[in-house]
């Protein structure tokens, strides 16, 4: 359903859409307005239509978006109508807690599979999932399907494991580490900086 024209600024706001649907949902909101969406989400509504109108009618004028049924929608979107296997790369407090985290958050995005280079990770247990030796990333990226990575070593490893995710297979990429890495165009990576956020914030802290 995705075509070339879609910009990344659409994708990236389905996310949130989708979040908030799933809130509406669990309120037992049955219908919705893009007035209500803009109104919650703080967003100008036209966008909203705007973004969504790129894949379809989905509403009715004077009722706006049936919930369940937009969520349908947007989940096909993204393709998360379907389970995405991620392969997560660092088994440190971060990819630790990450790993912990996605186990009961969400059905279809799963860690299937955590690596570390160290010897003293490998072998141990994060929840249910054992820590496998990075050597064994191809292998496993095939044996289960793994369509997704996400690195959170350091900075001076990130490029080597990007690397490493790309020859295996890996289709996208979630970074943690604070370094740009240098991927083949068709490998789409999200760089996700807890510091050069924090840092943004502090310059609203009065």
């Amino acid at each position: 359903m995705k075509t070339p024209k879609i910009s990344e600024a659409v994708i990236r706001r389905l996310p949130v859409y989708l979040r908030y649907l799933h809130h509406l949902r669990d309120m037992n909101v049955t219908t919705v307005s893009s007035h209500e969406l803009g109104q919650h989400l703080d967003m100008n509504p036209a966008q909203i239509r705007k973004d969504l109108a790129y894949f379809g009618e989905f509403g009715r004028k004077g009722i706006g978006y049936d919930v369940q049924y937009l969520i349908e929608k947007i989940k096909q979107i993204l393709k998360l109508d379907r389970r995405l296997n991620v392969a997560l790369v660092g088994a440190g407090n971060l990819g630790t807690a990450l790993s912990n985290y996605n186990r009961y958050t969400n059905e279809k995005l799963k860690i299937v599979a955590i690596f570390d280079a160290s010897q003293h990770k490998v072998g141990t247990k994060v929840g249910s999932l054992e820590v496998l030796p990075i050597e064994m990333l191809p292998k496993t990226v095939k044996e289960l399907d793994i369509k997704m990575g996400i690195i959170t070593v350091p900075a001076t490893e990130a490029q080597k494991v990007a690397d490493q995710m790309v020859q295996a297979g890996i289709k996208g990429i979630l970074n943690f580490a604070p370094v740009i890495l240098r991927v083949p165009l068709d490998v789409p990576i999200r760089n996700a900086d807890v510091t050069t956020e924090l840092e943004s914030l502090a310059y609203y802290v009065d």
